[in-house]
Protein backbone atom coordinates (compact mmCIF):
# COMPACT_ATOMS: atom_id res chain seq x y z
CA UNK A 1 0.00 0.00 0.00
CA UNK A 2 1.23 3.62 -0.97
CA UNK A 3 1.88 5.95 2.27
CA UNK A 4 0.12 8.95 1.84
CA UNK A 5 2.09 12.30 3.26
CA UNK A 6 0.79 15.31 4.09
CA UNK A 7 3.25 19.08 3.86
CA UNK A 8 2.12 22.16 4.84
CA UNK A 9 3.85 25.24 6.05
CA UNK A 10 2.27 27.29 9.07
CA UNK A 11 3.19 30.14 11.25
CA UNK A 12 3.65 30.71 14.87
CA UNK A 13 -0.21 31.70 15.40
CA UNK A 14 -1.50 29.06 13.07
CA UNK A 15 -2.37 30.03 10.13
CA UNK A 16 -2.01 27.92 6.59
CA UNK A 17 -3.19 31.27 4.25
CA UNK A 18 -0.74 33.21 1.86
CA UNK A 19 2.34 30.92 2.70
CA UNK A 20 3.73 32.93 -1.00
CA UNK A 21 4.01 36.01 1.27
CA UNK A 22 5.82 35.22 4.55
CA UNK A 23 7.38 31.96 3.65
CA UNK A 24 9.85 33.35 0.91
CA UNK A 25 12.39 34.87 3.42
CA UNK A 26 12.93 31.47 4.53
CA UNK A 27 13.20 29.04 1.33
CA UNK A 28 16.96 28.26 1.79
CA UNK A 29 19.16 25.19 1.05
CA UNK A 30 17.74 23.74 3.95
CA UNK A 31 13.96 24.19 2.95
CA UNK A 32 14.86 22.67 -0.65
CA UNK A 33 16.71 19.95 0.79
CA UNK A 34 13.95 19.03 2.96
CA UNK A 35 11.55 19.35 0.06
CA UNK A 36 13.54 17.17 -2.57
CA UNK A 37 13.79 14.75 0.49
CA UNK A 38 9.81 14.46 0.43
CA UNK A 39 9.07 14.33 -3.14
CA UNK A 40 11.99 11.71 -4.18
CA UNK A 41 9.79 8.38 -2.67
CA UNK A 42 6.68 10.25 -4.73
CA UNK A 43 5.00 9.76 -7.67
CA UNK A 44 1.89 11.69 -7.59
CA UNK A 45 0.49 14.61 -6.16
CA UNK A 46 -2.56 15.37 -3.79
CA UNK A 47 -4.49 18.24 -3.05
CA UNK A 48 -7.32 20.50 -2.42
CA UNK A 49 -9.37 23.09 -4.66
CA UNK A 50 -7.33 25.97 -3.40
CA UNK A 51 -4.22 24.70 -2.98
CA UNK A 52 -4.75 23.45 -6.72
CA UNK A 53 -5.60 26.70 -8.24
CA UNK A 54 -2.46 28.22 -6.50
CA UNK A 55 -0.09 25.61 -8.06
CA UNK A 56 -1.44 24.93 -11.10
CA UNK A 57 -1.26 28.77 -11.78
CA UNK A 58 2.57 28.65 -10.79
CA UNK A 59 4.43 25.62 -11.61
CA UNK A 60 3.64 24.87 -14.81
CA UNK A 61 5.96 27.80 -16.06
CA UNK A 62 8.71 26.80 -14.04
CA UNK A 63 11.25 24.35 -15.47
CA UNK A 64 14.75 23.47 -15.66
CA UNK A 65 15.47 21.61 -12.90
CA UNK A 66 15.07 18.11 -11.57
CA UNK A 67 12.44 19.13 -8.14
CA UNK A 68 10.33 21.38 -10.72
CA UNK A 69 10.46 19.28 -13.64
CA UNK A 70 9.16 16.17 -11.54
CA UNK A 71 6.33 18.07 -10.08
CA UNK A 72 5.33 19.59 -13.48
CA UNK A 73 5.44 15.60 -14.91
CA UNK A 74 3.70 13.85 -12.01
CA UNK A 75 0.11 13.47 -12.10
CA UNK A 76 -1.94 15.02 -9.79
CA UNK A 77 -5.13 14.53 -7.92
CA UNK A 78 -7.15 16.65 -6.94
CA UNK A 79 -10.20 16.88 -3.82
CA UNK A 80 -13.23 19.26 -5.43
CA UNK A 81 -16.61 19.20 -5.48
CA UNK A 82 -16.85 22.02 -7.80
CA UNK A 83 -14.14 21.88 -10.41
CA UNK A 84 -15.08 20.38 -13.59
CA UNK A 85 -11.98 20.94 -15.85
CA UNK A 86 -8.52 20.72 -14.96
CA UNK A 87 -4.82 21.36 -16.91
CA UNK A 88 -1.81 20.16 -15.19
CA UNK A 89 -1.51 16.53 -15.73
CA UNK A 90 -4.51 16.93 -12.97
CA UNK A 91 -7.99 14.86 -12.84
CA UNK A 92 -10.72 15.69 -10.12
CA UNK A 93 -11.16 12.83 -7.37
CA UNK A 94 -15.17 12.32 -8.01
CA UNK A 95 -17.36 10.72 -5.36
CA UNK A 96 -16.37 10.37 -1.65
CA UNK A 97 -13.39 11.59 -1.08
CA UNK A 98 -12.04 9.26 1.37
CA UNK A 99 -12.85 6.12 -0.76
CA UNK A 100 -11.30 7.31 -3.87
CA UNK A 101 -7.84 8.14 -2.05
CA UNK A 102 -8.02 5.24 -0.67
CA UNK A 103 -8.16 3.76 -3.75
CA UNK A 104 -5.24 5.63 -4.61
CA UNK A 105 -3.32 4.42 -1.69
CA UNK A 106 -4.17 0.74 -2.69
CA UNK A 107 -2.40 1.12 -6.32
CA UNK A 108 0.87 0.50 -7.01
CA UNK A 109 3.62 3.18 -7.05
CA UNK A 110 5.57 5.28 -4.66
CA UNK A 111 4.14 7.96 -2.23
CA UNK A 112 1.20 10.58 -2.12
CA UNK A 113 2.66 13.47 -1.31
CA UNK A 114 -0.07 16.03 -0.41
CA UNK A 115 0.67 19.68 -0.25
CA UNK A 116 -1.63 22.47 1.58
CA UNK A 117 -3.69 22.06 4.53
CA UNK A 118 -7.51 22.50 4.84
CA UNK A 119 -10.82 20.44 5.29
CA UNK A 120 -9.39 17.59 2.89
CA UNK A 121 -6.94 17.22 5.99
CA UNK A 122 -9.32 16.81 8.21
CA UNK A 123 -11.38 13.88 6.13
CA UNK A 124 -8.35 12.31 5.46
CA UNK A 125 -7.26 12.50 9.61
CA UNK A 126 -10.54 11.11 10.58
CA UNK A 127 -10.45 8.44 7.82
CA UNK A 128 -7.16 6.81 9.29
CA UNK A 129 -5.43 7.64 5.56
CA UNK A 130 -2.79 10.39 6.45
CA UNK A 131 0.17 8.27 6.98
CA UNK A 132 2.73 11.07 8.10
CA UNK A 133 2.16 14.62 8.14
CA UNK A 134 5.30 17.27 8.01
CA UNK A 135 4.44 20.02 9.51
CA UNK A 136 6.64 23.00 8.25
CA UNK A 137 6.31 25.49 11.67
CA UNK A 138 8.23 28.80 9.96
CA UNK A 139 9.35 31.56 12.48
CA UNK A 140 6.40 34.34 12.00
CA UNK A 141 3.34 35.46 12.79
CA UNK A 142 0.72 36.45 10.30
CA UNK A 143 -1.48 38.02 12.13
CA UNK A 144 -4.77 36.29 10.80
CA UNK A 145 -6.14 34.10 8.06
CA UNK A 146 -6.94 30.04 7.84
CA UNK A 147 -6.36 28.07 10.55
CA UNK A 148 -4.26 24.90 10.61
CA UNK A 149 -7.21 21.75 10.77
CA UNK A 150 -9.31 24.30 12.42
CA UNK A 151 -13.03 22.47 13.80
CA UNK A 152 -11.27 19.09 13.62
CA UNK A 153 -12.16 17.33 16.79
CA UNK A 154 -9.86 16.44 18.89
CA UNK A 155 -6.77 13.79 17.24
CA UNK A 156 -3.58 12.89 19.00
CA UNK A 157 -0.52 12.20 16.71
CA UNK A 158 2.74 10.81 17.44
CA UNK A 159 5.90 12.99 16.83
CA UNK A 160 8.15 10.76 15.06
CA UNK A 161 10.48 12.89 14.60
CA UNK A 162 12.00 16.77 13.71
CA UNK A 163 14.76 19.07 11.73
CA UNK A 164 15.58 22.46 12.92
CA UNK A 165 16.73 24.60 9.64
CA UNK A 166 19.30 27.35 10.58
CA UNK A 167 16.59 29.37 9.07
CA UNK A 168 14.06 28.99 12.18
CA UNK A 169 11.97 26.90 10.39
CA UNK A 170 11.25 23.74 12.86
CA UNK A 171 9.69 20.64 10.68
CA UNK A 172 7.48 18.23 12.82
CA UNK A 173 6.91 14.66 11.63
CA UNK A 174 3.56 13.56 12.63
CA UNK A 175 2.08 10.31 12.76
CA UNK A 176 -1.74 9.20 13.35
CA UNK A 177 -0.93 7.13 16.75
Amino acid sequence: MRKLVGSTFVTLDGSISNPQTWGPPYWDDDHMGYAKKLLEPADALLMGRKTYDGFSQAWPNRSGDPFTDKINAMPKYVASRTLTETTWNATVIEGDLAEGVRALKEQDGGDILKYGTGEVDALLLEAGLLDELHLWVFPVVAGGGDRLLDGIDTTHLQLVDTSVFSSGIVVHVLAPK
